[in-house]
């Protein structure tokens, strides 16, 4: 049984990938959810089927699988409810930004504990999700937990010391995307097309985009093919090298990946 502590989004998309996923075979009966708020856990009820409670350690006692589906601010109260319950033949999986698996290890009694970092596409199933677990791990105990972050969209399996990073550039980069969106539809708006069109040309691009580059063209190549010397793309992409857009996007990712840095300063 799969059990997650905190019924917001995240958690809700991940249900909602396991219920609909072949792969991960978990029917509504093999889910439960540990939710503060009432009106919430009756929305998951009633949309999934799923069964909810407000005891965090209700969770940790039936399920052997534990998803911790929470703020990092609230990361430690939560591993005080369930620390009682956590025993060494269950496995934790947490997608708090920031906490780590030695801060994890610290408060709980098992050794069988996974770091995970959804993104946000994970709503329409098309996540980029970055794995971290000790060595203690077989893939018969692994792929379960694979398998449910497969059916909200794609894995990778990195070290630790990597996640700070995955934080920042997949972690909060569809913010900083659809920031960029925002400007290419006010951008649009501005030149005199309406703010239905520029939305629909901006998203279009963008969805175009992103398949001819997972067709593996290079993000350099794609922009000389589109480039031609002289031309209305050489002078747009004048401005954005004369204003520094690599720097400024770098600086913005190393601010992310800071503050992942000092949530996870609890040890």
């Amino acid at each position: 049984m799969t059990g997650f502590i905190g019924g917001g989004n995240m958690a809700e998309a991940i249900i909602k990938g396991m219920i609909q996923s072949v792969k991960a075979s978990k029917g509504q009966s093999e889910i439960i959810v540990s939710e503060p708020r009432k009106d919430r856990r009756e929305y998951l009820e009633q949309t999934y089927g799923v069964k909810t409670t407000q005891d965090n350690k209700e969770v940790a006692s039936s399920c052997n699988i534990i998803i911790l589906a929470v703020k990092p601010q609230v990361i430690e109260q939560v591993l005080e409810d369930i620390d009682s319950a956590v025993t060494n033949d269950k496995t934790v999986v947490s997608i708090a930004a920031g906490i780590t698996l030695s801060y994890l290890q610290s408060k709980l009694n098992t050794k069988k504990l996974i770091r995970v970092m959804p993104n946000t596409p994970a709503l329409v199933h098309e996540a980029m999700s970055v794995m971290s677990l000790c060595e203690c791990f077989s893939d018969k105990d692994i792929n379960p937990v694979r398998e449910i972050f497969m059916s909200i969209g794609k894995v990778l399996t990195l070290p630790e010391k990597y996640m700070n990073a995955v934080t920042a550039l997949s972690g909060s980069g569809p913010a900083f995307i659809a920031l960029f969106i925002e400007a290419m539809i006010e951008g649009g708006v501005k030149s005199g097309l309406s703010k239905e069109n520029a939305s629909e040309l901006a998203i279009q691009t963008l969805l175009g985009t992103a398949s001819l580059l997972e067709t593996w063209m290079p993000p350099e190549r794609l922009r000389e093919i589109v480039t031609s010397p002289g031309g209305t793309t050489a002078a747009g992409l004048k401005v954005f090298e004369d204003k520094g857009l690599k720097g400024l996007v770098a600086d913005a990712l190393q601010a992310a990946k800071k503050r992942a840095e000092e949530l996870g300063r609890r040890e």
